[in-house]
């Protein structure tokens, strides 16, 4: 199979489709791989380290869609990209499409196959959504920290605190793999965390991180009191293929302390904080009733060299199936089509 990976387009997105070692892998079982003029170099990785695997470099992304049949990307595709899909592609990346009804109407209008990242699962989990939400996680609690600081606007505080100080108190909505690695961090500062989910087995897991970690059931009340004395709040609620759910609401945010943090990872497929807009990386923040918000939709890429290979590591094993031809065998491939033949297939979206 022809395979092409074209450069991101969103602002200050530096990841790449495929690694050079993860092109290989595909180069060494046969296909053709082509990639765009300099799409690795805000990952670290240059033209000459493709062109030593065997890796085609083309001058443009016009070129690389003209010849590719299956296009691997990281990001869901944005107006230049759609102007140059065509029917005959598949598709392989992130899409977040319940968040996105006009890139689902552009997707079914050009009639490609469109597999998802986000919505491969085995067993209930999602193997290619893992690695980006961990990144994700660690970075909400890296970037809240300093957002905390006064000439950001902040309250002013130190998260972990000092002695005859007050820790910093973090609030984590959902203990999956996100919420999970925002709530490893943050107590790894010293901070006080709560952490809320409906699991027990994930609040478990979340009360041994350490003694200043409480692992909650999801009662709407006691979210709604941890949030107005939360100094950070991150939402990291996630319902597989479809639009998170508003668990907290404006009426929440707005009891919080002026200076404070909300950081919502869920905001790819429509945000768990009911204030909260997708940001962009050139913008990260907007503040709302004072409480300042970091709700960038691709908050990974602000660590591109570390995010490419934890995600090249997890797609590759799916794109070499996905080129083998035989890919329809693989029931975890099949739950990743979202859109196909014109028709949206994932029924998540469906609802």
């Amino acid at each position: 199979m022809r395979i092409g990976i074209p450069r991101e387009l969103k602002p200050l997105e530096g990841r790449v489709g495929l690694i050079p070692a993860a092109a290989a892998e595909l180069v060494r079982h046969g296909h053709q791989v082509c990639i765009e003029k300099d799409a690795g170099n805000k990952s670290g990785y240059r033209d000459e380290q493709y062109r030593a695997v065997g890796v085609e470099v083309l001058p443009s992304a016009a070129d690389v869609y003209a010849k590719a049949e299956m296009i691997v990307k990281v990001k869901e595709p944005i107006a230049p990209d759609l102007k140059l899909l065509r029917k005959e592609h598949l598709l392989f990346c992130y899409l977040h499409l319940a968040a996105l009804p006009d890139l689902t109407e552009a997707l079914k209008k050009i009639g490609l196959t469109a597999v998802a990242f986000e919505t491969v699962e085995v067993d209930g989990h999602t193997p290619l959504l893992a690695p980006m939400s961990d990144i994700a996680g660690r970075l909400a609690i890296q970037v809240s920290t300093h957002l905390l600081h006064q000439p950001q606007g902040g309250k002013g505080i130190l998260l972990g605190g000092v002695p005859a100080a007050k820790r910093g108190h973090v609030v984590v909505v959902g203990a999956g793999v996100a919420g999970g690695a925002a709530a490893t961090v943050a107590a790894g500062l010293g901070a006080e965390v709560t952490v809320f989910d409906i699991s027990r087995e994930r609040m478990e897991r979340m009360r041994a991180l350490g003694a200043n970690v409480t692992a909650l059931y999801s009662h709407k009340t006691d979210i709604a009191e941890a949030v107005k004395a939360a100094d950070i709040v991150v939402g990291a609620v996630l319902v597989t293929g479809a639009k998170a759910p508003h668990v907290v609401s404006a009426d929440m945010v707005k009891a919080m302390q002026p200076g404070s943090v909300v950081a919502d990872i869920s905001v790819d497929q429509g945000g768990c904080v009911e204030t909260t807009r997708p940001t962009t990386w050139d913008k990260p923040t907007y503040v709302w009733e004072g409480v300042t918000h970091f709700t960038v939709t691709n908050m990974p890429g602000a660590v591109p060299r570390t995010s490419s290979q934890a995600l090249s590591a997890a797609i590759t094993p799916y794109a070499l199936k996905l080129a083998a031809g035989n890919w329809r065998e693989s029931q975890a491939l099949r739950k990743g089509i979202n859109v196909e033949g014109g028709k949206v297939i994932h029924p998540a979206l469906l609802t």
